[in-house]
């Protein structure tokens, strides 16, 4: 029973880890990917550069702490009632990573990016991701 416990206890943060790190490939991918379609074709002037400075700081503060504040929950209540779907720790992913920028919203105005619908395919794509490598790394023997 201790060995069990003391597995969980190492299991579960390295399994968040590596779903975290999906997570961000993901978003890394995709959105790079979006931004290169957003600029294609388009002249480089300092206008273009500037919303390209917005989106890196905008992505800066959706990487802050506070962030992690849904996916920890999705995490500690599939723990804590040993949820063992995948389909609980898929959508709680994405649902927790689409929280994000409304989250960011206590630093600043952030309604133009909430209304791209592409920045909310990429988020939940990310979560997806990471909730399924979670998942199968610890979530399926919760």
């Amino acid at each position: 029973m201790i060995m069990r416990t003391l597995g969980r206890l190492v299991l579960v943060p390295v399994a968040a880890l590596l779903g975290l790190a999906a997570t961000l490939a993901i978003l890394v991918s995709l959105g790079l990917e979006h931004f290169t379609q957003a600029t294609h074709n388009r002249n480089l002037d300092a206008d273009t550069l500037g919303t390209a400075f917005e989106w890196i700081v905008t992505g800066l503060h959706w990487a802050s702490g506070l962030t992690l504040v849904p996916a920890l929950a999705v995490i500690i209540i599939g723990e804590v009632a040993r949820i063992r779907s995948w389909l609980y720790y898929v959508l709680g992913g994405g649902v927790a990573v689409a929280c994000v920028p409304l989250l960011t919203a206590i630093h600043g105005d952030i309604s133009a990016v909430i209304t791209l619908p592409a920045i909310w395919q990429v988020l939940a794509t990310g979560g997806f991701a990471g909730g399924l490598v979670y998942w199968l790394i610890a979530g399926r023997t919760a």
